[in-house]
């Protein structure tokens, strides 16, 4: 029960607060992400509402919003184009099963293997792409839209100078549109961007054939969407754990992003995931619990429903002032500043991730690129470690090698070129007591330096080994075995 109490109501007035901000700043978005999709507005306006409230309840980082999103928006054009709306629908709810089974298999545990570096060069790209995405609003533009947002930004970060019991992105959008209607200003309005519904969602099954055909057409947008979607929540829960200080659990989260596509795709919606740009918001806007990401999910859906010709006046230069804010807020200024102290290795994973997500607008592709070349140094990085010495013993009749660190893919050239396979001598001795043997490329290395040795007439012993190592010896080795003298060299 204090659990429950502490991800809901311990800090209610803020979440409150918040969620109306973030309520407000959805809405643009989503028309503007069924657009790119294909769809009508208020596809994207439902799965909004629907992903953010499931996720309230499911998910598993608390004060983080989920929505639809451009990322997810992107995968659908080709489905939507060829095949309609329904057909959207059926694979956004074969999304989120994928999804929960993703979470079910615990695969969230996989954000282990991403490093610090991917995440900061994912953080700088998505704070780009958010500025980018408002320079259309910004250009060819009158004079008015430049001082409307001007006058978001002075808000924005003077207001809380007088107070900050009020988050000042939600003063910035109720007094520039107070600004707007009181002086009849010729501006770009949330309504320009599409019509809002006027009617709440309703429980839909897809209507198209349940088919193999229908589930081989869905089936690779689907996969990939669950993909994305996962990767970019992940990638999002994990830096609102950073700046709240608290931990989330990702399994969980994988699981709740599937059950709200699930909802979403029944109820109407597209497929959707985590949204860093809201989250941001959200947390500085003073958001922290559950009931911040259901408020805005809710309210949300009142405004558009109930409350749109209101919400049709807010200018666009009022959002765009709050997005502009986002951007500057979650770009990682300190990685620029550090560039020339920080490993040259995770300089160039961060740069890397940031280059191929903005010029592919591809999250996925930029975190594999980020992630790749991680364990590509990481690999180079350990394989470098790798140190053999040797001793003449038995007055010289024997070499005695020990071997220090890991021996894998990466290193086992090293680990092979090490000995004097040309030296005379009786017997070597290999001492591998300090060392660990990883794949089957070291076991095979093993094999081949034995193996030199014995053609040369030179007796070997292996010495040394873990239990870990010996196991896969025993299993795929062939120096020990029986004619391994002939054996061919692997």
């Amino acid at each position: 029960m204090n659990h429950l109490r502490q991800e809901w109501l311990s800090n209610t007035r803020n979440d409150l607060l918040a969620g109306l901000v973030v309520a407000l700043a959805l809405i643009p978005e989503a028309i503007a992400f069924s657009i790119i999709a294909g769809v009508d507005p208020k596809v994207g306006l439902y799965a909004s509402f629907c992903i953010a409230f499931v996720s309230a309840f499911m998910g598993g980082r608390p004060g983080m919003i989920s929505a639809a999103t451009g990322a997810m928006a992107l995968l659908m054009v080709t489905l939507v184009k060829d095949h309609g709306l329904q057909y959207l629908l059926g694979a956004t709810v074969l999304t989120g099963v994928l999804q929960v089974i993703a979470g079910w298999l615990r695969l969230g545990s996989l954000m282990r293997f991403v490093s610090r570096s991917v995440i900061t060069g994912f953080v700088n790209a998505l704070a780009i792409l958010i500025f980018m995405a408002q320079l259309p609003e910004l250009i060819d533009v009158s004079w008015v839209v430049y001082a409307m947002t001007a006058a978001g930004l002075g808000i924005i970060y003077l207001f809380p100078l007088l107070t900050k019991a009020v988050p000042s992105p939600l003063v910035t959008i109720v007094v520039l549109t107070g600004v707007a209607v009181y002086l009849g200003l010729d501006i770009r309005t949330v309504g320009d961007m599409g019509e809002l519904p006027d009617s709440l969602p309703v429980f839909l099954f897809p209507d198209m054939p349940l088919t193999w055909d229908t589930l081989a057409i869905i089936f690779p947008v689907s996969a990939t969407m669950a993909v994305v979607g996962l990767l970019e929540s992940m990638m999002t829960a994990s830096i609102v754990d950073d700046l709240t200080d608290t931990p989330s659990d990702k399994n969980r989260e994988c699981v709740g992003q599937g059950l709200s596509n699930v909802f979403a795709g029944f109820m109407g919606g597209m497929a959707g995931c985590a949204m860093i740009g809201q989250s941001v918001i959200n947390v500085k806007s003073g958001g922290r619990g559950r009931l911040s990401t259901l408020t805005a999910g809710v309210l949300l859906l009142i405004m558009v429903v109930f409350l749109g010709d209101y919400v049709a006046l807010i200018p666009m230069a009022a959002l765009v002032a709050v997005m502009v804010m986002v951007s500057i807020g979650t770009f990682n200024w300190a990685s620029v500043r550090n560039l020339g102290t920080n490993p040259k290795s995770s300089s160039v994973v961060m740069i890397a991730t940031v280059v191929v997500v903005v010029a592919t607008h591809d999250l996925a592709k930029g975190v594999l690129v980020g992630v790749l070349l991680s364990g590509f140094f990481f690999a180079h990085k350990v394989g470098q470690v790798l140190s053999v010495s040797s001793i003449a013993q038995d007055q010289g009749r024997v070499r005695h090698y020990t071997i220090t660190g890991q021996v894998f893919f990466a290193s086992s050239e090293r680990f092979i070129a090490a000995f004097d396979y040309k030296e005379v001598i009786e017997g070597v001795r290999i001492d591998v007591s300090r060392a660990h043997f990883w794949d089957i490329t070291a076991v095979s290395a093993l094999d081949k330096a034995v193996l030199k040795f014995r053609r040369e007439g030179t007796d070997v012993e292996v010495i040394g080994l873990n239990e870990a190592s010996a196991t896969l010896i025993d299993r795929f080795g062939v120096h020990d075995k029986p004619d391994a003298v002939q054996a061919p060299t692997h």
